[in-house]
């Protein structure tokens, strides 16, 4: 597996960069605006397709590049579904999976340090956001944070993963890099408390200074989502017309991942071409005839890059669903389930 820990000094930020060959598709985790360039230097450096791009929250010290390496490879941009980011092209609920060639996370929700933290596990190691830090843990006095939800995250989440699992936490203010359970368990000051009373009190008597950025930082990263804009600068189908005419000399493209059509249902008649693998259904769909091919993804974000990427290709007649399934639903469309 190809594994990278990157750091940015001035808001203390790892960054994961995770494949599982060279060649292969990649998962970025908590990037940082400022390093993007970086970040795609080393892509094309270790020969790597960025698939996905995770946020384990919204962060209030640094901009996320999520917006800025969407925009530059048009990779899936994925967070928690509590996320108040305005469009993510990906939600993930606990227990589901992040997965790209190769490799596979695990969602965990750890609410406390905000309520959409989210944490993402593997078989040897979990990437802990601002709920756990080495030797700490996130602060719970802003945004909907709850030093209680923290309590339970901790004692009746992570801390029940082996001993042996190392933690990577999203910052680091001393130059520790990693950790273990075991050891956060042992050592840890924050976790050497006796009940759930205890660690409130002790939360509350941080009185720790606002991150700097955070009336900046905030509110950029909830418009981290594709501006929307762009959702109609494309050609566009809406949900109505479609319900209207039956789909009639239209190919319907489902571009979300497996998990969240057997989670959410499908549009009837819709065939299957996943949005890190439309490049190896292009050939398909110029064979539409003279069928419209429409897209679509959950929110609209994946299906707009469709059409671009489609239409760059030589598939002479494609548009989107803007909104996506979710606009679909809401519509009252048919929904058949997987």
């Amino acid at each position: 597996m190809i594994f990278r820990q990157l750091f940015d000094s001035v808001s203390s930020t790892y960054t994961y960069l995770m494949a599982s060959r060279v060649g292969g598709e990649a998962l970025l985790i908590d990037p940082v605006f400022e390093k993007t360039d970086r970040y795609i230097k080393l892509l094309e450096e270790l020969d790597l397709k960025l698939v996905k791009v995770v946020d384990t929250h919204v962060h209030a010290d640094h901009i996320t590049a999520m917006g800025a390496l969407r925009d530059r490879t048009n990779c899936v941009t994925v967070m928690g579904e509590q996320s108040p980011v305005d469009v993510v092209s990906m939600r993930v609920a606990d227990g589901e999976k992040v997965t790209i060639e190769g490799l596979a996370m695990t969602a965990m929700h750890t609410p406390g340090h905000t309520d959409d933290s989210y944490c993402f596990r593997m078989d040897d190691r979990v990437f802990t956001g601002d709920t756990l830090l080495i030797r700490g843990t996130g602060r719970t006095d802003f945004q909907n944070g709850d030093a209680g939800d923290q309590y339970d995250s901790l004692f009746g989440n992570l801390l029940k993963l082996p001993d042996s699992t190392l933690v990577y936490p999203a910052h680091d203010y001393k130059g520790d890099m990693v950790s273990s359970i075991g050891e956060e368990r042992a050592f840890n000051p924050r976790l050497q408390v006796g009940s759930r009373a205890e660690y409130i009190e002790l939360m509350a008597n941080l009185n720790l200074p606002n991150p700097k950025m955070m009336d900046v930082a905030v509110p950029e990263n909830i418009r981290m989502g594709i501006n929307l804009d762009r959702q109609r600068e494309v050609a566009t189908v809406t949900s109505e017309s479609i319900i209207m005419d039956n789909a009639e000399g239209m190919l319907l493209v489902d571009l979300r991942e497996e998990a969240e059509r057997v989670k959410s249902g499908v549009i009837p008649g819709s065939v299957h071409a996943p949005y890190s693998r439309l490049d190896q259904h292009l050939a398909m769909l110029k064979q539409a005839g003279d069928r419209k091919v429409v897209f679509y993804c959950a929110v609209g974000e994946r299906s707009a890059m469709a059409v671009d990427i489609a239409s760059h290709d030589g598939v002479e007649s494609c548009a989107h669903i803007p909104g996506g399934f979710v606009a679909w639903a809401e519509a009252g469309g048919n929904i058949a389930r997987v």
